[in-house]
């Protein structure tokens, strides 16, 4: 249950053949939406970014440059591509659907059992680009096909250090932080990785983590149902909802919070205290390495 990068995978004919050339001509001029941002840092919570439409030949080549001379926002803006399904509310990212020519190209792992299988997200990322800290609720693998990424990770249990706000975190940049703001963020264990090319990041569920570009990139992501599929929120198709049974505890511990605020600030503060050591009484694990 920690991360570890796959070296020497057997990952297919992807690692070798899909160049940008090859890329534009595969897959054509379909439309595709992308995130599109004018800075290098992409906050998912104050939404620093703009979605667009572009055929996926000219996404390609516009992603591959430094500076363009077409563009949507600035000269040297970034984009970021994360495939979704047909109907992203109703469909999950499949590459095999989505992008068929070239998952032809790809031979994913076989580290699960195929009924485990959740998504296969297609993902292009232009040099420079930077992805907010978040966590997801399923096992994936990070497949870096082509370029370079740096990938810093949190363990779960340094959640109370990382300022969440649902799934993501308020850190945007982990490596300068605003200890002002954020002064726990010193507390949390940094867990760094680069991936070359034809390498496999194993990310396990709850586990925090940030991805930045150092070239433009290609990467598939593979998520599979670690838990029993029942678990599951069936209508997430992004794979970031959590468990059933945790939202449901989420929601029951709300309305205790609320009941609570029927009580003066020192009697709420005492049983509040209380309840915090119930938790970690029942839940919190001991056995943490």
């Amino acid at each position: 249950r920690k991360p570890v990068v796959l070296k020497g995978m057997e990952l297919g004919t992807c690692t070798t053949k899909w160049t940008i050339d090859y890329l534009s001509q595969a897959e054509g001029s379909k439309e595709v939406k992308i995130h599109v941002s004018a800075v290098p840092q992409m906050d998912f919570l104050s939404k620093n970014f703009v979605y667009r439409t572009l055929p996926f030949d000219v996404f390609v080549r516009r992603a591959a440059e430094v500076k363009h001379k077409e563009y949507f926002l600035s000269e040297d803006e970034k984009y970021y591509l994360r495939s979704v399904g047909e109907d992203a509310r109703k469909d999950i990212a499949d590459i095999r659907k989505q992008f068929p020519v070239l998952a032809e190209d790809v031979q994913i792992p076989e580290y699960f059992e195929k009924e485990q299988f959740f998504s296969s997200v297609f993902r292009i990322s232009s040099a420079g680009l930077q992805l907010w800290t978040h966590y997801d609720v399923m096992d994936n693998f990070l497949i870096q096909v082509t370029g370079k990424k740096r990938v810093v990770l949190y363990s779960p249990r340094d959640a109370p250090y990382l300022y969440l706000s649902g799934t993501k975190s308020e850190v945007l940049d982990v490596d300068n932080p605003d200890l002002e703001k954020y002064p726990l963020f010193v507390k949390a264990k940094r867990y760094e990785c680069f991936l070359e090319a034809g390498d496999v990041l194993f990310i396990p569920a709850l586990w925090f983590h940030n991805v930045i570009s150092e070239e433009f990139g290609v990467a598939l992501n593979v998520f599979w149902k670690h838990l029993p599929a029942e678990s599951y929120d069936k209508s997430d198709t992004y794979g970031n909802k959590d468990p059933t049974a945790a939202s449901r505890a989420i929601q029951i511990l709300d309305r205790a919070l609320k009941t609570l605020e029927e009580l003066p600030e020192e009697y709420r503060d005492f049983y509040a205290r209380r309840m915090v050591l119930r938790i970690q009484e029942k839940a919190y694990r001991n056995d943490y390495g």
